[in-house]
């Protein structure tokens, strides 16, 4: 068994290309090394390398980490992934046979090691065998802005940190969602993230920065960038001085009196109009034309932020998203832009009539300082509408629709109207079973319904129908697992008619005999 004591693996950042941005402790550290590590990219000499060359001491030993692809095909049987994750670990066994021999690896990694750093990997790998800590350095985004002389973020601004390698209406979704944002990993993805922050109205007031800090370093308006000269060493600055004002309203700033309040309307401006939408399940394809069509000619939507995110981006459109538990409120802001004069749509899953954002808008609608706003509801396919016609056709006959929330009405309230749907013997769908912090009603509702059901009676569980992770499950009442069901479930318990076939769909007769 050896008696040697394992080195000492450090992560170094090295900051984006100056190497006067180089910390002291990075460069004591470098100095001292004995074996300096890191990467190069193919058919390319180390940036890395390069920036902390002169730090390097004349009798360390070099371990030139070279990438075998960088973007692109790969011939290696399991893609870019498999041939990345062999590459790390051919990189680990020759590193670690240094720190088995006792020797200290300090790894060179760009900008900060652990803001889109391939060093990570590496670390990952070590942090549980040997020693390992981490400096960090200056990341290329901080020396970007530090090249445009713009304030980035102030005060309550949200700043996002943003790939250009998402899809261009995630990006624009995010764009137009924050005050100021950086993007990163431009390259080849220039165009879309140009169209992306057109469409998110962001696209005046961002700059494009190339080579950060380096000797070739340049900045421009990225509505001036020619595509085609985009190196992947480049990057977007978005500053938060540039949002519109309903995107930073966190920012101290001077405003009229006039823009102080939305809910005051310009003289004889024409009244405005809220739109209620159902977006559907889920799925694009049960969007449907009307509600598409309303809205690519809004200029506000306003809901709650998993829906608002669901809405493809545009020029002009302001987004304006609102947690779970406030719909009154969300529903008088679409009120007040609308009093102002605005186009609106305010957004529901499923349809906004079923438990939905409807009846919350007509609630804030009844105060008379709305009386000259109108107010219209457009339907969507509905949740049950969707797990249904998924199972065949369990609510071919009269049903009922409850939701199990005492969040708006008490429990007891809850029971009565249970056994009234289960005396009257009609099929039910129950929204709402679960959640977090409502565990336990689905398994009381059961009871509730045993009392006057059959154990044999027919259930179908419905989660995330219409998307990726989509399960539809035919059980019975006496067998429901009350554990199984959670806030992404929709739950349709039968009637006494309802059968299912042989297989396996389910179906309610219109008749009754």
């Amino acid at each position: 068994m050896s008696s040697v004591t394992p080195g000492r693996f450090t992560v170094v950042g090295i900051g984006p290309g100056d190497p006067e941005l180089i910390t002291l402790k990075a460069a004591r550290l470098i100095g001292a090394a004995p074996v300096i590590a890191y990467h190069a990219g193919v058919r390319k000499q180390s940036h890395a390398r390069r920036i902390a060359s002169s730090l390097i001491p004349a009798g360390a030993v070099e371990e030139e980490l070279r990438y075998p692809v960088t973007t692109g095909t790969t011939s290696h049987p399991g893609g870019y992934v498999g041939a990345m994750a062999e590459f790390y670990e051919s990189c680990a066994v020759r590193l670690s046979a240094h720190l088995d021999a006792g020797r200290d690896v300090v790894l060179l990694a760009e900008g900060d090691p652990l803001f889109y750093g391939s060093s990570m990997y590496l670390h990952d790998r070590f942090k549980e065998v040997y020693e390992t800590s981490v400096v960090p350095g200056v990341p290329a985004f901080a020396a970007a802005t530090a090249a445009v002389s713009t304030p980035l973020v102030r005060q309550t601004d949200v700043l996002t940190v943003l790939p250009g390698t998402l899809p261009e209406a995630e990006l624009a979704r995010r764009l137009a969602d924050t005050e100021a944002a950086i993007i990163m990993k431009l390259g080849r993805t220039f165009p879309a993230v140009r169209a992306a922050l057109a469409a998110a109205g962001r696209l005046e007031g961002a700059w494009y920065v190339e080579r950060a800090s380096q000797p070739e370093e340049r900045w421009l308006p990225v509505a001036d960038v020619d595509p085609e000269s985009v190196p992947y060493f480049s990057l977007i600055v978005v500053p938060g001085d540039t949002a519109p004002a309903s995107a930073s309203a966190g920012r101290m700033r001077q405003t009229s009196s006039a823009e102080a309040s939305v809910a005051e309307p310009v003289e004889g401006a024409e009244r405005g109009e809220v739109l209620v939408v159902g977006l559907g399940p889920g799925p694009d394809g049960w969007l449907t034309p009307e509600v598409s069509a309303a809205l690519a000619e809004v200029g506000h939507v306003v809901g709650y932020a998993p829906y608002v995110n669901r809405v493809p981006q545009r020029a002009g459109l302001q987004r304006h998203a609102s947690g779970n538990t406030v719909e009154v409120d969300r529903a008088r802001h679409a009120l007040d832009l609308a009093l102002a004069g605005e186009r609106v749509a305010v957004v529901s899953g499923g349809d906004a009539g079923v438990f939905g954002m409807a009846s919350a808008v007509f609630e804030a609608a009844s105060d008379p300082a709305y009386a000259g706003v109108r107010v219209r509801v457009l339907p969507g396919v509905s949740a049950v509408q969707a797990v249904a016609a998924r199972a065949g056709a369990p609510v071919g006959a009269d049903f009922a629709v409850m939701s199990l929330s005492d969040r708006l009405k008490p429990w007891p309230v809850i029971e009565e109207r249970l056994r009234a749907v289960a005396a009257a013997d009609l099929v039910l769908a129950i929204y709402n079973p679960a959640s977090r912090s409502r565990t336990e009603q689905i398994g009381l509702a059961r009871d509730v319904l045993l009392e006057q059901r059959k154990p044999d009676t027919v259930v179908i569980v419905g989660r995330d129908v219409g998307r990726a992770e989509e399960s539809l499950t035919v059980t019975t009442l006496g067998d429901l697992d009350p554990a199984s069901i959670d806030m992404k479930c929709l739950v349709i318990v039968g009637a006494s008619s309802t059968q299912v076939t042989a297989s396996g769909q389910v179906w309610t007769p219109r008749y009754v005999r």
